[in-house]
């Protein structure tokens, strides 16, 4: 199937490739490694989550990683602290939820056109698992609402399949205090509910980020890794509100541990 444009007008097509896309698992871990020697985190984790997150790798059990977004440079910090922790084995089975706008490509000429095809955000996007979200605050709530459904079926869809999952519930970069987390809406409720009607139980992972104080470092990060040793509640309101409890509490950790 050919890459479709990522548009909201085109969702149904941008949903249907992106439910079967696969990035190359080898690349993906070679440019993982890569990433991980630019920004160099720094990771800690909370008692006992690093043999917990391995023992849940191992029996293979799917994994919703939830990430507070402080920075347009957080999918990379992700990457690279996957390569530096636990997370590695799960690198190449990943998707993680990226805005709609970091797919879009330019239209270059010539020779510049087959070097922007080589190196073009989208792909480097789609090579570390990307999935478009469309966002209500780009197109307004009532535009946005069956799209948001299909995305939240595809990943469902992909978590039953042996993906796991990365995503920032709080939609946006924050722009306030870095250590108080943004309101966290119930998306990420919704995608469990919709895997647990699948078949699938997945386990929460959180990950707080810090870059130190404004205006702040991209490379040697805080990163605090946690796996809370919990069922998450059965309502997509009250999971949200969970993943926002113990998310906030990496947060602060990350702060702290800077």
């Amino acid at each position: 199937m050919d890459r479709p444009v990522v548009t909201l007008e085109n969702a149904d097509a941008v949903y249907d490739y992106y439910r079967d896309h696969q990035q190359n698992r080898r690349v993906a871990r070679l440019a993982y490694g890569a990433l991980a020697g630019r920004f160099r985190p720094r990771v800690r984790y909370g008692d006992g989550a690093r043999e917990r997150l391995r023992s849940l790798i191992y029996d293979d059990t799917r994994l919703i990683i939830a990430v507070n977004h402080v920075s347009e440079t957080d999918p990379y910090t992700v990457a690279a602290a996957a390569w530096s922790s636990a997370l590695r084995p799960v690198i190449g089975r990943t998707r993680v939820l990226a805005k709609d706008e970091l797919f879009v490509e330019t239209e270059p000429t010539g020779r510049k056109r087959v070097i922007a095809e080589r190196t073009s955000q989208r792909r480097r996007i789609e090579m570390m698992g990307g999935i478009p979200v469309f966002r209500s605050r780009d197109h307004g709530l009532r535009a946005v609402s069956r799209a948001g459904s299909q995305m939240m079926d595809l990943c469902a869809e992909r978590l039953s399949r042996g993906d796991d999952l990365a995503i920032f519930p709080e939609g946006t970069c924050n722009d306030g205090d870095p250590a108080v987390l943004q309101h966290v809406g119930s998306g990420v409720g919704h995608i469990i509910a919709r895997a647990r009607s699948r078949g699938v139980e997945p386990k929460l992972v959180v990950m707080g980020l810090h870059y130190g104080p404004p205006p702040g470092k991209y490379r040697s990060a805080s990163v605090h890794i946690d796996v809370p040793e919990i069922d998450l509640p059965d309502k997509p309101v009250s999971i949200s509100r969970t993943v926002a409890e113990y998310l906030q509490v990496a947060v602060e950790l990350s702060v702290r541990q800077y």
